[in-house]
């Protein structure tokens, strides 16, 4: 086993025995054999000239393979069997399509045959892990290796877009074009920065697409106070990202006397329109996903874990936690494809639930690019009047690895006329911080889920046109933390859009060499933290 595709690496290189995130030797070979052939699917898809407009649901499999294998997404043998088997039928009826010719100049992974045993999978899978990529040098293994797991982010993003209606072929077809890429083994030094920045592009376009697809369904976000106290009655805790399962399980249990909690990157969801008309959604239970052995013991309800997210359950609330979509734990009950929740509702209300009211102070939400643009000339007053000095977006994914504690301290060191934006699960660090107000605009705005990075960048790109310059030019400084490949992604969204001098911790990626972490510096100036006082100083002068 190897994996180093998140930010807890073992040692800073990568794990070896049982994944951080609680993946098994034999899931982890299983996540590397769906990924290889995926490889060989989109190879064969390509051959046959299928690659430039895929089809929707050919594009939205590969897509939702691609995505199972995010860290803490799917940790279930028999589905990711399932997966590999169903990507393997579909790879050999492309190749069967080929000529002679085509088929010989297809690479391993779309012809090989394929193990008949979970055992022979899971062999196969451990010689396809990342540090086995094929590249004429470790510099290019290490860009291979920034292109699969960006990927794994553009997928993810793509499925959200999927499930409310939004695709666009061009995204699938890159997703097919960047894994056909991957085993590749004389890919140059240009042509694998190219797809690296183009992964970026496409990422793009997929947060758009995203972006369209809640508010579209749901309505722009508005600012609204989410209570963090709770209310006393039967509960259901939901986390995860997915706003349509949160949105059936608030229908489904409408009447029934159980209210709904948000956990984690849910926490936004209260801010929209279509999901705020719900009486029952009540409030916010808990902090980031790294914390649900701490909390979720305590919840006296049901859970759902939506997209990703999940950690291994402990034995005292198993019995009590439920999967859909594509996250998924042996032993764990899964809502399938129906989306009918009624055992989530059952074991509610078999639950205690909360006994008693309790107030515990609330935190804003909502201030996505509708709200934040909505008072655009406020705040563009307030920079030419020198009410507002500089602007920190504080975003990314939290973590248990030390170091994290930065970017609470950070924040608390932010001068007061100084305004701090945030987005993804990174918040937690200091969401129920009150920052108070500069011109009535709350000094703290919660731009949304790590998606939302989408609004961020056209809040950014909104200002500098108002300022008429660059986002680079802008009072604007980014002091990112990361964790999965979602965030992977995204980084590669703001170098493809040119973004400059990003700050990025608590530990720069084990994936990435020397020589290509030169690149990223000499190109974009992307720096690691260092301690709050010396980055606001280097920043602020």
């Amino acid at each position: 086993m190897f994996c180093n595709q998140c930010e807890q690496a073992a040692k800073g290189t990568g794990c070896t025995t049982v994944g951080v995130c609680g993946k098994s030797k034999e899931v982890a070979h299983l996540q590397n054999l769906l990924v290889y052939v995926l490889e060989g699917l989109s190879a064969a898809e390509i051959a046959a000239g299928r690659g430039d407009a895929p089809a929707n649901d050919l594009g939205r499999f590969v897509a939702k393979g691609v995505f199972s294998t995010l860290t803490n997404v799917d940790f279930d043998p028999e589905r990711l069997v399932a997966l590999i088997k169903k990507s393997a039928a579909m790879r050999d009826e492309s190749v069967a399509a080929l000529t002679d010719a085509a088929r010989a100049a297809l690479p391993d992974a779309a012809t090989f045959a394929l193990g008949d045993t979970v055992a022979a999978m899971a062999a196969q899978g451990k010689v396809q892990a990342v540090d086995t990529i094929p590249a004429v040098n470790e510099d290019i293994r290490s860009l291979k290796q920034v292109l699969v797991y960006g990927l794994k982010g553009v997928a993810a993003y793509a499925d959200h877009a999927a499930i409310l209606g939004q695709e666009d072929p061009a995204v699938y077809a890159f997703i097919l074009e960047a894994l056909a890429a991957v085993p590749v083994a004389d890919m140059d030094l240009d042509t694998a920065l190219g797809l690296v920045m183009k992964c970026g592009e496409v990422n793009l376009r997929a947060m758009e697409l995203l972006d369209a697809g809640n508010t579209g369904v749901y309505g722009h976000p508005v600012p609204t106070p989410v209570p963090l106290g709770a209310k006393a009655g039967k509960a259901i805790l939901v986390s995860g990202h997915d706003l349509k399962d949160l949105e059936l399980i608030l229908r489904q249990s409408e009447g029934k006397g159980i209210n709904i909690y948000t956990h984690g990157e849910m926490l936004p969801t209260h801010g929209y329109p279509e999901l705020k008309r719900y009486s029952h959604f009540h409030g916010h239970y808990g902090t980031a996903w790294q914390n649900q052995a701490k909390e979720f013991p305590e919840f006296p309800g049901a859970i759902v874990m939506t997209t990703n997210c999940i950690q291994k359950p402990l034995d005292d609330y198993k019995d009590r936690i439920f999967t859909t979509g594509l996250v998924a734990w042996p032993g764990v009950v899964h809502i399938g494809d129906d989306k009918d929740f009624s055992p989530v509702i059952a074991r509610a209300l078999e639950m205690p639930g909360f006994i008693e009211d309790s107030d515990k102070g609330q935190v804003l939400v909502g201030f996505a690019r509708n709200t934040v643009l909505g008072v655009a000339d406020k705040v563009i007053a307030a920079v030419r009047e020198k009410a507002i000095r500089h602007f920190f977006l504080v975003a990314g994914c939290d973590g248990a690895k030390p170091g994290r504690n930065y970017y609470t301290e950070f924040v608390e060191k932010v001068p007061k006329d100084c305004m701090v934006l945030t987005l993804a699960c990174g918040k937690f660090r200091f969401f129920d911080q009150d920052l108070g107000e500069i011109g009535g605009i709350p000094r703290l705005l919660d731009v949304g889920q790590c998606n939302d990075a989408y609004s961020a960048i056209k809040i950014a790109s909104a200002l500098a046109e108002a300022f008429d310059c660059g986002v680079n030019d802008l009072p604007l400084s980014m002091i990112l933390s990361w964790y999965e490949q979602k965030a992977v992604a995204i980084l590669l969204t703001l170098f493809y859009l040119g973004i400059k001098d990003i700050r990025l911790g608590p530990t720069l990626p084990a994936f990435i060499t020397p020589a290509v972490l030169g690149v990223l510096v000499d190109k974009f100036a992307v720096k690691p933290i260092t301690t709050p006082e010396e980055d606001l100083k280097a920043i602020l002068g």
